[in-house]
């Protein structure tokens, strides 16, 4: 979207706050209850969005009153950004709003979230309000060939194989058409990896050579350009993906971010979620079966996993299947305990022996 069309839909929100303070009434801001109980499966997209449940930010109340104050404050930020063509991290607006008076967010987190709301309302991108986060860092690995757009204002084509270093390509934060676009891939899959330590370990073993794929670091819980970009491979050169992740609750919601879309963004799981992608990634079943080494669940691990028992994203026989074995042991185990069996074991046995059951099927 151009930043005159955010600019302006921007502003029909304001207006509307607005024309009711004129009209003598009392304003209120209605949007999706954003939280666990209120993610539905979309039958259509088969991704994770926003039910019919709904919260009311009132001007009748305190909190109300400086929810609003601040939003506004935001928007008249955006704009002001859009019509300078400049761009801010989420950090250095929550900085910015040291000096918006009774704007001023008390957190980052709540900066964060506000923002997130203002997508919500207004049925627009952060990347169209020209946020970006702190960093990324995330990289990509292979036979895939893609157009960057430079400073200047022209598109460098770039063949994420034969013109990187091992580090991969850098993916940048925004990844739409009009500023990376994709020309050609010669893969049969996209694996994507949690740890930087087992990427780096895969490339070292020429892991996407042998195997006709492309390698992507997630780099933790991954960043959002991270999951459009897997959207846009996986859709538009019709390649499938796999995620690789460590065996614990908290990679098992990496990938339920990546497949069904994350509870806070639930709102734009059509845009970034790969319902297709299968996880790959180290299971209860794993632990027992390759007699891995492993670390004892804590108590936040064991609450994670009690609380994915709830979580409609983990509904499936399988998934149930892998977390009360998980708790049943009470063992969780990294992608790197796989060294156990020497540096190639990884590569030379696991992967092919995970990928040689895929189901064909999500879990």
């Amino acid at each position: 979207m151009t930043a005159e069309d955010t600019s302006r839909k921007l502003s029909e929100l304001v207006s509307g706050i607005y024309d009711l303070l004129a009209g003598g009434e009392v304003p209120e801001i209605m949007m999706s209850s954003r939280n666990r109980d209120n993610i539905v499966l979309d039958p259509m997209t088969s991704v994770w969005k926003y039910g019919e449940s709904k919260v009311t930010r009132s001007g009748k109340t305190v909190d109300g009153a400086e929810y609003m104050v601040k939003m506004l404050y935001m928007v008249d930020f955006i704009r002001e950004m859009l019509s300078e063509n400049k761009s801010s991290t989420l950090r250095e607006m929550y900085y910015i709003s040291e000096g918006w008076n009774l704007g001023k967010f008390s957190t980052q987190d709540e900066s964060n979230l506000m923002a997130e709301d203002l997508e919500v309302l207004s049925a627009l991108l952060r990347e169209d309000f020209k946020l970006r986060p702190e960093e990324n860092g995330a990289s990509i690995i292979g036979n895939i060939t893609i157009e960057e757009r430079t400073r200047k204002g022209e598109f460098k084509k770039i063949n994420c194989k034969d013109d990187v270093g091992d580090g991969g390509y850098s993916i940048p934060y925004s990844v739409e058409n009009d500023k990376l676009r994709i020309k050609e891939a010669d893969a049969d899959f996209i694996l994507a990896i949690e740890t930087g330590g087992m990427f780096d370990r895969l490339v070292e073993n020429g892991f996407d050579e042998s195997n006709r794929c492309l390698l992507l670091h997630l780099k933790g819980q991954p960043a959002r350009s991270t999951r459009r970009l897997l959207k846009r491979i996986n859709e538009e050169q019709n390649i499938p993906v796999y995620v690789f992740t460590d065996g614990d609750p908290w990679s098992f919601r990496i990938y339920a971010s990546i497949a069904y879309g994350a509870i806070k963004t639930a709102h734009i799981s059509d845009y970034l979620a790969v319902p297709t992608a299968e996880f790959i990634g180290v299971t209860a079943s794993d632990i027992l079966n390759y007699k891995l080494p492993t670390d004892v669940l804590n108590d936040k691990d064991i609450a994670a996993l009690n609380a994915e028992l709830k979580d409609p994203r983990f509904q499936s026989e399988i998934w149930r299947d892998e977390i009360e074995t998980m708790l049943g042991i009470g063992k969780k185990a990294e992608q790197q305990a796989l060294a156990k069996y020497g540096l190639d074991y990884v590569t030379s046995t696991y992967l092919p022996e995970k990928l040689s059951q895929l189901s064909g099927y999500r879990w």
